[in-house]
């Protein structure tokens, strides 16, 4: 049974995620900031990463100072345990799964930027806290996204987020795989260069709000961490003989 790290910044922000991960099969080990192993130790015990969504990254990790005016709200424990992590995820070729904030780490971490403030991606209650808002986005058909989903086209999606990035700010070592038909935000990523490493800047953990098709990508996590998981007890096991 594969093991897959869930980044979070705690454990109710995790809960989701864990239980959808769960279903395909899988067990969790819950990576919070400070209190999550080192960046080695937690490689060697998981197949797969999931990155959660969360609080802002923090601009100077891609060479921007914040903006007065984005209402940045940051988590730097959540930055520190984070990115390090992704990045050497990325190294080893671990299955990567990036959800909301998971998405816009993954472009960091790749090189790219953000923008710090996008209207209209959430709503405001009147009560003064933020839902999920909807939109339809195009899925790139021939994408690791749209294989997972089961079809790439026009899809509608949750939403509940206030940064992210168009094309300018896209990492050159990743390919967008879905835009938000209504202002061109890129809605997926992925890496062309990896196993498989998806990320989507919706949040399909909630699973009431999106198609059930969306659950795929945590069946696809699960088994290409499977297929991670075997290939390395077989080369433990080479090296051993």
């Amino acid at each position: 049974m594969p093991v897959i790290g869930v980044v979070a910044s705690s454990e109710k922000d995790a809960l989701d995620s864990v239980e959808a991960v769960a279903a395909w099969g899988a067990e969790t080990m819950v990576l919070l900031p400070g209190a999550a192993p080192s960046t080695e130790e937690t490689l060697k015990r998981i197949d797969g990463l999931l990155v959660t969504g969360g609080e802002d990254i923090d601009p100077s990790h891609y060479h921007r100072e914040v903006d007065p005016e984005a209402g940045v709200e940051m988590n730097p424990a959540r930055d520190a345990l984070e990115l390090p992590l992704l990045k050497a995820a990325l190294e080893r070729d671990l299955p990567v799964l990036g959800l909301c904030r998971g998405m816009q780490a993954l472009n960091v971490v790749s090189g790219g930027s953000l923008l710090q403030d996008l209207p209209d991606h959430r709503k405001k209650r009147e009560d003064g806290e933020w839902e999920s808002s909807h939109h339809r986005i195009w899925v790139s058909p021939g994408s690791k996204l749209a294989a997972a989903l089961g079809s790439g086209g026009r899809v509608r999606v949750n939403s509940l987020h206030h940064q992210g990035l168009r094309e300018a700010q896209r990492s050159r070592r990743l390919l967008a795989s879905a835009y938000s038909l209504d202002d061109g935000i890129i809605e997926g990523l992925e890496s062309p260069h990896h196993r498989w490493v998806v990320a989507v800047q919706c949040h399909p953990e909630w699973q009431d709000q999106l198609p059930r098709q969306f659950q795929h990508l945590f069946g696809m996590l699960v088994r290409r961490a499977e297929e991670y998981a075997t290939e390395r007890a077989g080369s433990v096991h080479a090296a051993t003989r």
